[in-house]
């Protein structure tokens, strides 16, 4: 079996006229946006480099990919400062990379999160850069408790199709560390994804649920935060656009979106300091970077991409909840 045999056909390709204008679409019709409704949460992108390479990482992550550098603590904390002032609905701060544990000042980052009575979570894949971290991840669950949530990458219940896309032997390692931290007392979350293996969405929990039963993991494979499973996403496929309009045709409330509650930190190569951009999703596109502060980041978003249609509205996803 190869990855291509557990995903459904290949849509028809992006019509390169699609996503280019931030104001109208293709068909010249008055582009979605979404304004900062309120920041409850704010990601942080630890830098990209990662101990395996996905075979479809949205973000590029490898051992060898350092696009976005390692952000320091400092740096991170100036942000927390200045959520202070302008945010003051901020309830979570997400860490998300690359795998964050390759950062070495990660620690004192969820330190400074939680001493502040913030919720702090991170997405790891739970191999060895988090296993590293044990003795520091223990002394933050002792003095934090359950503020603390680590969301561990299982692409999918059974270990050939998760291996597929990290690689040989990364689904019992993952385990591994999953096994660890919910014998440890750790809060633990799993992300998934929705686009292979041919079982739809219950059987897909059910095959969840079988899991953390067989390794006593307490979480709830019914529960859509617990477990969540995110579409795919591939911005060479054709996907409509989202116009002003779509709100009322899809009964969809634009508060639900990322970047009407999110913004992100990251920190690129060779910059002088961290930049805010839109969401998690896109890290890289300049249309989507906002400014040097919170403050600069608060301005609405044209939804002017790919993944703004297929993930966030009509794939209902969210990185946060």
């Amino acid at each position: 079996m190869t990855r291509a045999d557990t995903l459904p056909a290949r849509p028809p390709p992006l019509d390169p006229c699609k996503f280019q204008d931030p104001l109208q679409t293709a068909r010249g019709e008055p582009r979605a946006q979404v304004g900062l409704h309120a920041l409850e949460t704010l990601w942080v992108n630890t830098g990209t480099l990662c101990n395996i390479a996905c075979a479809r990482c949205y973000i590029e992550s490898s051992p060898r990919n350092d696009a976005l550098a390692y952000i320091s603590a400092a740096e991170v904390r100036r942000f927390l400062d200045e959520a202070r002032a302008v945010a003051p609905g901020l309830r979570t701060v997400g860490f998300t990379g690359g795998e964050p544990f390759l950062n070495r000042e990660l620690p004192t980052m969820l330190d400074d999160v939680l001493a502040r009575g913030l919720a702090a979570l991170v997405l790891t894949n739970a191999m060895k850069p988090m296993r590293n971290h044990e003795a520091a991840l223990l002394r933050l669950r002792a003095r934090h408790g359950g503020r603390l949530v680590l969301r561990v990458s299982l692409d999918h219940h059974a270990a050939a199709l998760h291996d597929l896309e990290r690689g040989a032997g990364s689904f019992d390692q993952a385990v591994a560390g999953l096994v660890w931290l919910a014998r440890e007392g750790f809060t633990v979350h799993v992300a998934g994804r929705a686009g292979f293996g041919a079982d739809d969405e219950a059987a897909r929990r059910a095959g969840y649920a079988a899991l953390f039963a067989a390794h006593a993991i307490p979480i709830d494979a019914a529960d859509p935060v617990a477990l969540m499973l995110f579409p795919e996403m591939d911005a060479t496929r054709d996907v409509p656009e989202i116009t002003e309009a779509c709100w009322g045709i899809l009964g969809f409330d634009p508060r639900r979106l990322m970047c009407a509650s999110a913004r992100m930190v990251v920190k690129r190569k060779g910059a002088a300091a961290p930049a805010v951009v839109a969401c998690t999703l896109l890290p890289y596109d300049p249309r989507f970077e906002l400014g040097a502060t919170l403050a600069e980041a608060s301005r609405p978003v044209a939804l002017n991409h790919p993944h703004c249609a297929a993930f966030c509205v009509l794939g209902g996803a969210a990185c946060s909840r």
